[in-house]
């Protein structure tokens, strides 16, 4: 490769600048974003955190062109959480590898960022030393003398989009990364360190497969290093998944400039922003769970109508259209329709719901708000 087309080959490589002055406004509306999620923190409980990292989960690997089955990540994030699992499939080793790569980047989030954790979750990530039925070295760095390429066709014609550096470079490259990573915790602001963090490392691309995803755990790491937060409050895969397009694109053109990445840098405060912009749906609806389990604290019920009270308030109304029955009731408490109607009837009574208003034999009810 004669000329030096990619960011690696320059001489400032991995010297990255940027202006401050031009990120000064998208870095403010990052922070004001970030300050009123972190103050919603504590109402965001183990169910609300295991759906973040469900989407997380799924959104991350959906990146990569893997589809995986909602219900089996939904079973590895319970059992990780100490959630109940009943009915849920059995987890599968590399969905359990992915989550628990996601749980260790935010819950552990203050452990040293080492190769042999990286290792670790790329390990997890490759169980069985395939990826699809190619055999790819696993918990190691990359060796194979063939460049690493991201490529797309167009008709007959294969577009070269960047190429990393060669694995004999790895070892050093990966050892400068980590090194950077320790002393830049105090040096770097917290949310430029995140964007710098991802950016660094899948230009590396230090395995055969799997970058994508410690890439994006590795900014979640970051991320939580600086919000202090230990739980996951937003799904950032989801908001790049959203923007897949213009996320590439301008992962190309920074790596093809010089060591300059400003433009990549007001592109990750934007996607952050937006992937708390969107998480706020989950933590109303915690708001809501948490706001009415306060005002109800006192009020008394059993088994029963504990878990149909909790199913209504965690799947909100609209998964109840027509309201509360008396038959949904006996699906929901396997007990018979004469108990349903009792327990029905005493939530009425106590203010827990409200009997609705429509016509027919089927009586219903919804939850006082």
């Amino acid at each position: 490769m004669g000329q030096k087309k990619y960011i690696w080959q320059k001489g400032e490589w991995p010297h990255f600048k940027w202006d401050s002055e031009e990120l000064i406004h998208e870095l403010g509306k990052a922070r004001k974003a970030q300050g009123k999620i972190i103050a919603q923190a504590d109402f965001i409980g183990l169910e609300a955190q295991a759906d973040l990292v469900v989407e997380e989960a799924l959104t991350t690997s959906t990146i990569e062109g893997e589809n995986l089955n909602k219900k089996n990540v939904r079973s590895s994030v319970a059992k990780r959480l100490g959630l109940p699992d009943a009915r849920l499939p059995e987890s599968q080793r590399h969905v359990d590898g992915l989550v628990q790569m996601l749980l260790d980047a935010t819950q552990n989030a203050n452990e040293a960022l080492t190769q042999k954790r990286l290792f670790g979750w790329h390990a997890g990530l490759f169980p069985t030393g395939h990826s699809g039925i190619h055999s790819i070295s696993v918990a190691k760095w990359r060796t194979g003398s063939e460049p690493m390429r991201v490529i797309s066709q167009r008709g007959d014609k294969e577009i070269i989009h960047y190429e990393a550096p060669p694995s004999k470079k790895i070892p050093a490259e990966m050892k400068q990364f980590l090194e950077w990573w320790k002393r830049s915790r105090d040096t770097v602001d917290g949310l430029i360190r995140a964007g710098l963090a991802h950016f660094w490392f899948v230009s590396i691309h230090p395995f055969d497969d799997g970058n994508g995803r410690i890439a994006r755990a590795i900014t979640d790491m970051a991320l939580t290093q600086d919000e202090q937060t230990q739980r996951r409050l937003y799904s950032l895969s989801a908001q790049i998944l959203k923007e897949r397009n213009s996320y590439y694109e301008v992962l190309e053109e920074s790596r093809k400039e010089s060591a300059d990445i400003t433009g990549w840098l007001n592109w990750f405060l934007k996607a952050y922003r937006n992937a708390i912009a969107n998480s706020q749906g989950v933590i109303d609806k915690a708001l809501k769970v948490s706001q009415f389990w306060q005002e109800h604290k006192h009020i008394e019920m059993n088994e029963r109508q504990l878990k149909v009270v909790n199913k209504i308030l965690e799947n909100g109304a609209a998964q109840f259209e027509g309201g509360m029955t008396n038959k949904k009731y006996v699906s929901i408490t396997k007990t018979s329709p004469a108990t349903a109607k009792r327990d029905l009837a005493d939530l009425e009574k106590k203010g827990i719901l409200k009997k609705n208003s429509s016509k027919g034999r089927s009586v219903s009810y919804r939850l006082v708000e």
